[in-house]
């Protein structure tokens, strides 16, 4: 009989564990004798400790310590006399020994797994002189083992993925085509078993989760045979139409599809794309939709997978086809004209009324609504047009000028007539014709002058002409001098025939005293048809010139003028000195006139007055004193009217009378009242004062807490002090005191 290894490891435990129970384990301790111990009493016999390896099973339960083993030396005779000593691994702290009798006992649990063996050293001592009686021996407890450890597994729980459809292999199915679509995950439990099944063996578990991945084994299929979507016809194009999805119940790269148009009237209005985030095939517009020319499309779509398995050819095509249909509404839609740009001229010697041309819009709804035109007048702001409301006649509404806008880019609105809020806009570009209204002219204002030492035949000026028109040729001037100046002995004018001429001298001896300026009257004339012409007056000045023929000075106004000074700019700026200080004297005259006072005898003008000290107040900076007993009167009477902006001659005022009015009712008529005078008064300055007065009214539970009123109140307040305080305080004295009446003026 042959045995394996593990079968035979098997047996070793068990023969161990045998020998343990059998009594086997228990070493003793002998002497070999080849000589005696001591021979003629004087010869020592060496002796030896002779045992077995002891062994002790791990993992003990019980309550006493576990025995060992038993030491014994053939010179212990049993009267204890000889003492056992053990050292080592775990002497005294795992293992023990009695000194009498040599016995050994582990006093704690044992685990193989942690050490398998301890080496420890016995000695056995006289007890009386305490000398070894035999020599230091070394020996070794083996722990037993015994099936205390279960199978583990180190990496639990374990993942694993199988494609589903796999054949046989390496890691086996139980059922043939595993379907992943139907089921894509197992939980299996793995079970270790020791001691190969025998009784008494341990096992461990763990967890294998198995997903079966997916390959590509369905084709992609439409739900429905058939789709019908609506589409307004303003929708503009690139704009999504409807949204299709073929299903396919792989995942992943396997689900991936693509969409094309395979067949249908709609080839090249629609097309077809792919959303790679959801797979739908999305339909857009490529071209305008009109419903008055096709009122549906049907387009013959195909969806088919990207990633092909040829393993499951087998299986069908993986591509479907759906039949899509595309109903156009219609819509109602503002009028279209016949052109998008309409290109129109007219001469600018055009009257008004002239047609221009005609723009044509029209309704492209079935319907055919009636349409009527009219002008955006936002694009012609001067109303140089007019259009037919019905016709749509262009005409010109004003006389129009090409030099100062030769293009008018105007918007034409053509609205329905049964729907005004759909409007059609067309574009009119109306170019203005050239013709030859304006005369040519200088192209600058010349400074020409002319030395005193000037020779006949110099050349003074060279000019040329502009004419604001535009002539299809170009221009042609001719320049001449006029009739009056034809035969003048100072100066002649040359037509160099390329629209410029040249001014030259005819005599010499210029004097600026005897003249210091000449006019040369210079007559051009244009090309156009019919030709225009204009006369331009060339100002020529005498001057004082160097050697080079450079002018130093010229006429007496250039002595005191700066150069490039006019005497029209001079003038200018002499008034306007003259004027400013015009303002500065009328500024100055009334700010001192506004600083007279008011009242020329201030002891004499005792009255109820509010005097201003340097305190401050609600806006009243600018008054020196109000009058504010003149509010509660509306009976006074003057003599002679006066203001108070203005500084009076004589001012008189009778005594006031008062009457129980309420005092808004006062104030507004004290303000009429003063309006009125004001506007009647012929000495009145030509602007209005306004006078702001601390008016107090009626309604305070409290009453007015102002001195204002206490010329109408009866007061028991005693002001006689007042006349004790100096005379800072002689104005109020007088005022409240209680001495006799003061008369008010």
């Amino acid at each position: 009989m042959k045995l394996g290894k593990v079968e035979f490891c098997h047996f070793l435990q068990i023969l161990a564990l045998f020998l343990c129970l059998s009594g086997m384990n228990q070493a003793e301790l002998t002497r070999s004798r080849s000589k005696p111990y001591f021979q003629s009493g004087r010869t020592r016999t060496k002796r030896s400790w002779v045992w077995n390896q002891f062994f002790v099973l791990e993992e003990y339960m019980g309550t006493d310590p576990l025995y060992v083993g038993k030491l014994h030396s053939d010179v212990d005779k049993g009267d204890g006399s000889i003492k056992y000593i053990l050292s080592g691994e775990g002497a005294s702290s795992i293992f023990i020994i009695d000194e009498n009798t040599g016995d050994i006992h582990a006093t704690k649990r044992l685990d193989r797994e942690e050490q398998a063996y301890y080496t420890l050293r016995a000695q056995a001592l006289d007890r009386l002189t305490n000398k070894p009686v035999e020599p230091e021996s070394e020996f070794v407890i083996k722990i037993q083992d015994i099936n205390d450890n279960e199978p583990k597994f180190l990496d639990g729980p374990y993942t694993a993925g199988v494609p589903e459809m796999s054949p046989v292999g390496v890691i086996k199915t139980a059922l043939p085509n595993m379907d992943r679509e139907a089921k894509d995950q197992y939980l299996l439990v793995i079970q270790a078993k020791d001691m190969v099944g025998q009784n008494g063996g341990l096992s461990g578990t763990t967890s294998v989760t198995v997903t079966l991945t997916d390959v590509n084994d369905n084709p992609p299929r439409f739900p429905r045979r058939s789709y019908q979507y609506n589409v307004p016809e303003s929708l503009p194009v690139a704009s999504v139409v409807a949204r299709i999805k073929a299903a396919d119940a792989d995942v992943g790269p396997n689900a991936e599809m693509e969409y094309k148009i395979v067949d249908g009237d709609g080839l090249g209005v629609f097309k077809i794309s792919v959303d790679k985030d959801t797979q739908e095939g999305i339909i857009t517009i490529q071209k305008e939709l009109d419903f008055e020319a096709k009122t549906s499309y049907t387009l013959r779509i195909e969806a088919a997978n990207m990633h092909v398995d040829p393993r499951f050819l087998s299986l069908g095509p993986f591509s479907d086809m759906t039949t899509v249909k595309i109903i156009v509404e219609d819509v109602d839609e503002p009028p279209v004209f016949t052109s998008h740009l309409y290109s129109m001229v007219v001469s600018e010697a055009a009257k008004v009324g002239t047609i221009i041309g005609t723009v044509a819009a029209h309704d492209p709804d079935a319907s055919n609504s009636p349409v009527r035109y009219s002008i955006d007048r936002n694009t012609d702001l001067e109303r140089y047009f007019n259009i037919d409301a019905n016709s749509g006649v262009i005409t010109t509404a004003k006389s129009l000028d090409r030099e100062t806008n030769a293009v008018h880019n105007i918007t034409v609105l053509a609205m329905e007539s049964q729907n005004p809020a759909q409007i059609g806009r067309g574009y009119v570009a109306i170019t203005i014709l050239d013709i030859n209204d304006n005369a040519p002219e200088f192209a600058m204002e010349y400074e020409t002058t002319v030395c005193e030492n000037a020779q006949p035949g110099q050349v003074i000026q060279k000019i040329s002409a502009i004419d604001k028109d535009d002539p299809p040729n170009g221009h042609q001037f001719y320049f001449s001098l006029t009739a009056e100046a034809a035969n003048n002995h100072n100066f002649t004018l040359q037509d160099n025939k390329d629209n410029t001429a040249t001014v030259l001298t005819k005599r010499n001896g210029f004097r600026r005293q005897e003249q210091s300026v000449f006019y040369l009257p210079i007559f051009i004339v244009d090309s156009g048809s019919p030709s225009l012409s204009s006369t331009n007056t060339l100002t020529i000045r005498v001057c004082d010139c160097d050697a080079d023929g450079i002018a130093q000075t010229c006429n007496a106004e250039a002595y005191i003028l700066p150069a490039g000074l006019s005497t029209g700019a001079l003038i200018a700026i002499l008034a306007c000195v003259l004027t400013l200080l015009v303002l500065v004297l009328l500024i100055v005259t009334m700010r001192r006139r506004k600083k007279e006072p008011l009242i020329f005898d201030e002891e004499r003008d005792i009255r109820e007055n509010i005097v201003r000290y340097d305190d401050e107040g609600g806006g009243e900076e600018d008054t020196e004193a109000f009058d504010m007993a003149a509010l509660r009167n509306l009976n006074i009477m003057r003599d002679t009217k006066t203001r108070r902006d203005v500084t009076p001659e004589i001012q008189f005022l009778s005594r006031p009378t008062f009457k129980s009015i309420p005092d808004n009712v006062i104030f507004r008529e004290f303000i009429w009242e003063r309006l009125k005078e004001a506007d009647v008064d012929p000495c009145a300055p030509p602007y209005d004062s306004l006078q702001t007065y601390a008016f107090e009214g009626n309604g305070s539970v409290a009453e007015s807490l102002s001195s204002l009123d206490s010329i109408s109140s009866n007061s028991d307040q005693n002001y006689d002090y007042l006349s004790d305080w100096g005379p800072r305080f002689k104005r109020l004295a007088d005022m409240y005191g209680t001495g006799p009446d003061c008369l008010y003026s």
